[in-house]
């Protein structure tokens, strides 16, 4: 592949993610939430399974822990998450989302999935298939990160 058509792949790689990224936020937005940025998203992603330390949700987004300790006192302030006793070490607090964290989550995967759809609208839903499967050889493996 030469150097123009792997800019130009780049390219429509980053205008993809940058557009899924903002279709995925206005859908969360559209289903009634206020107040989340897309940065919030991926701070969920790792809190859905079962919490995590602002440490663990630091190392997630590839942030110090002081911007993660930031994040998690908006999304507190703003009742997505809650901070609880962790349940394996006295000095450490969990943060895990709440019910309205949760709902925002699962607006987050309604707008994904419209979004998705979209795409195999335009290619067809076999073709989207590949891509998954193609993306999913070539992906780096760890957390997506935000884009600061």
């Amino acid at each position: 592949m030469q150097n123009s058509q792997a800019m130009a792949l780049s390219a429509a790689l980053l205008a993809v993610a940058g557009e899924l990224t903002q279709r995925i936020h206005d859908g969360v937005v559209a289903r009634g939430f206020e107040g989340v940025r897309p940065a919030h998203g991926f701070a969920f992603a790792r809190l859905a399974p079962g919490g995590a330390t602002v440490t663990e949700l630091a190392a997630h987004l590839g942030v110090t822990k002081q911007a993660a300790s930031q994040l998690v006192d908006e999304i507190v302030r703003k009742g997505y998450a809650e901070r609880r006793p962790h349940p394996g070490d006295a000095r450490a607090r969990l943060v895990v989302l709440t019910e309205r964290g949760w709902d925002c989550t699962r607006a987050a995967e309604e707008a994904a999935a419209e979004a998705v759809r979209a795409w195999a609208a335009v290619t067809g839903e076999e073709e989207v298939r590949e891509l998954g499967r193609l993306l999913g050889r070539i992906a780096p493996y760890g957390p997506v990160r935000p884009t600061w």
